[in-house]
């Protein structure tokens, strides 16, 4: 669903130039994860004409990739100086970044940069908007800042949506709905990949003994991920499928806690944890089966990426997974939390080559026809000329 944007003082006529447009992305990166690829992706797919910046807090130094990958691409990144607690330093520096810029409209991604990037959009009088891909409730300081988050929402000129799910919950915490637009996630035809035998050779090469069958996942090791569903379904469906095992990419504070399950469980050698790998879209398509175990979600990128590969995916029906998954036609949806439905669903595509297939293949047509990145482009920009006033 597309809701009309509210009325702002920034509001004119949607005949202004792209060649105007100096957008800025404001952003807290400790990694390049799916909402920094979909900002890429963005910027790759404006129009030549309309410039895009990188402004992300240091976060330790680890920010260091995002601006690396941006200034790699081609775009201007810039470090910022200061960082939370110190907020109003953080403001006047944002603030100070796009006076020098001369930013015409500010994105936001994620509380931080809601927070100061509210503020700094005001003090020099240009548009903001926040791109919400959803909340994790991670931790307790996660969940507090969440909070503030949902509050600084309200007040940006426009909070662009992942998902349909993450909008209903956009329109719950309050904000006008006239402000929400929904604008899903989307992937390059570089993600459209077939697999690589060397790639899959080197993937049966992490297990104890090879497998027939290779079971992926991805992501961060958090308590929103549920991988600790995902090891006791492993569990399940070793016993019925000897011959398949699991690579588990990404990295977190949750890594020890998995490694002590993966042993318990007898999984050692069938359940491999592949650490946080830059190049994930050369070992997605040579997976048997993707799976996503999470309790909560935006519109998981990973995801539109193993559709794209043609991998059939096993998933929780939760955020705006099943806006992408059509059960039964372009994979399989479970309840969250139940390991038993979980192994269920992959022993059952385990043992029908053709379904397996069949889907995979319904996964990659959907990709391809309904989350592309020319058409994510093509809507943010109308939103963008919608928000900018006429030079």
């Amino acid at each position: 669903m597309t809701v009309a944007v509210q009325q702002s003082p920034f509001m004119g006529s949607t005949s202004r130039a792209s060649e105007c447009l100096h957008v800025v992305h404001l952003m807290a990166s400790p990694f390049v994860g799916g909402p920094e690829r979909q900002a890429l992706g963005l910027a790759r797919h404006l129009p030549s004409d309309v410039k895009t910046t990188f402004l992300s807090f240091a976060e330790r130094g680890l920010s260091q990739a995002l601006l690396d990958e941006a200034r790699g691409q081609g775009f201007e990144a810039i470090a910022l100086r200061h960082n939370t607690p110190r907020f109003f330093a953080c403001v006047r520096e944002v603030a100070d970044e796009l006076r020098e810029l001369k930013a015409d409209l500010l994105l936001c991604s994620g509380y931080k940069p809601d927070l100061v990037g509210w503020q700094a959009a005001r003090l020099v009088g240009i548009p903001v908007v926040s791109i919400s891909h959803g909340w994790t409730s991670a931790t307790w300081k996660v969940r507090c800042y969440e909070k503030f988050d949902q509050l600084a929402l309200r007040w940006m000129d426009a909070v662009v949506c992942v998902s349909q799910a993450q909008a209903d919950k956009v329109r719950h915490a309050g904000v006008p709905a006239a402000k929400i637009k929904v604008i899903h996630n989307a992937i390059g035809e570089e993600a459209f990949r077939q697999p690589r035998p060397e790639v899959r050779q080197q993937m049966l090469g992490w297990f104890a003994q090879p497998p027939r069958w290779i079971i992926g996942a991805a992501g961060r090791f958090s308590p929103e991920k549920g991988f600790s569903v995902l090891i006791e379904a492993a569990a399940v469906f070793v016993e019925h499928r000897p011959d398949a095992g699991v690579v588990l990419f990404g990295d977190g504070p949750l890594r020890g806690e998995l490694e002590r399950s993966i042993s318990a469980r007898g999984l050692a050698g069938k359940f491999i944890l592949a650490g946080f790998r830059k190049d994930l879209h050369e070992f997605l398509p040579n997976l048997d089966v993707n799976v996503m175990s999470s309790f909560t979600e935006g519109l998981p990128v990973i995801l539109l990426e193993a559709s794209a590969a043609g991998v059939p995916t096993v998933a929780t029906a939760v955020g705006g997974i099943p806006e992408v998954i059509e059960h039964g036609q372009s994979g399989y949806l479970v309840p969250p939390g139940d390991p038993m439905a979980l192994a269920q669903r992959i022993v059952e595509l385990l043992a029908n080559d053709s379904k397996r297939q069949s889907i995979g293949r319904a996964a990659c047509e959907r990709a391809r026809e309904e989350f592309s990145l020319p058409q994510m482009g093509q809507r943010y920009l109308n939103l963008f000329h919608a928000l900018v006033r006429c030079a």
